[in-house]
């Protein structure tokens, strides 16, 4: 994948300075637009403007009732935007096919990816949380897709598990989808196999087994299946332990042409992050070394050690 080519994200409009928010203004992230903007080309989306409300507008809220949460007017119960906002999610569907994620605003009615607040009819808060409807009908479409809110990409695994995802995703997308290939589903799966073993190691297992199909199952079910349990394991925040042993997994393949000094080096370096001494940046770039000059095809092609952008710094805080 050419990573200098920009992974198109959705975007709550509000995000990129549009003024489309009830009061008429906007939350600007300066993360996503003055730091991930060399990356990523942004497609802002307002579902509450894009059915048709104004702004300035009256505030909507998430209003529990009748074993159900609905999106109403704060101020006019009677006057209900739920099923409008769950069409727009149907409508908009076509038209981001191509995306490889979604950033959006904390705390939305419409866009609020979780615990958003929930109030009972006679207008006081109710102990429950819910989803943005837009969103929440957005992500029960395309479970697969990445999505995360702006707010908690301030927490540094959070960030770097999202923009893992993406990045992820759209290879995915390019070398799978696009392809519909065996061989090129094999190669994704080579490539990405340590990366998943440090999410989850039970998924690792099985998406193995599913590439190694015994003939039962169609192509098209297996990419189907594949991508499901892939995106699912990924979105999991990979646990220092489960780092470590990939680690050490990956410096199995050095061992044979690396001196007793740098095998004791490498050694020390894992288990100083293993101990929280260093972040995980530090493993991987004296693993990355050693490997430009003693790694095979496969293991130099491993999504693990280069997941995304050097320039992101996103594993100098994990």
């Amino acid at each position: 994948m050419n990573i200098m080519k920009k992974i198109k994200i959705g975007i709550s409009s509000c995000l990129v300075g549009n003024k489309v928010r009830y009061d008429g203004g906007h939350k600007r992230s300066k993360y996503c637009l003055d730091i991930m903007n060399d990356w990523f080309e942004y497609q802002p989306i307002c579902p509450e403007m894009g059915i048709g409300m104004p702004t300035p507008r009256p505030p909507i809220h998430l209003v529990e009732g009748n074993n159900e949460i609905r999106v109403k007017q704060i101020d006019d119960h009677s006057i209900d935007y739920t099923e409008d906002l769950k069409n727009f999610a149907k409508k908009t569907l076509p038209g981001i096919r191509h995306i490889g994620g979604y950033i959006v605003i904390r705390n939305s009615p419409s866009c609020g990816m979780e615990r958003v607040k929930v109030y009972h009819e006679n207008g006081n808060p109710s102990n429950v949380k819910g989803k943005g409807i837009f969103i929440a009908e957005l992500m029960r479409l395309r479970p697969e897709l990445p999505v995360e809110e702006e707010g908690r990409l301030q927490d540094p695994r959070l960030r770097e598990n999202f923009i893992t995802r993406v990045f992820a995703y759209q290879e995915w997308q390019e070398m799978v989808l696009k392809e519909m290939d065996i061989n090129m589903l094999i190669k994704f799966h080579s490539r990405y196999k340590y990366l998943v073993m440090a999410h989850s190691y039970k998924a690792y297992r099985e998406l193995g087994r599913l590439v190694a199909n015994d003939g039962s199952k169609s192509f098209a079910k297996i990419v189907s299946e594949y991508e499901t349990l892939f995106m699912r394991a990924l979105k999991r925040i990979a646990p220092m332990k489960s780092h470590v042993n990939t680690l050490y997994h990956i410096f199995g393949y050095l061992k044979r042409d690396l001196t007793s000094m740098a095998k004791k080096e490498v050694i020390e370096v894992i288990e100083q992050y293993r101990k929280g001494i260093v972040t995980l940046i530090v493993p991987i770039t004296l693993l990355n070394h050693y490997i430009k000059q003693f790694g095979n095809e496969y293991i130099n092609n491993q999504a693990y050690l280069n997941p995304h952008p050097i320039e992101l710094g996103l594993r100098n805080y994990i």
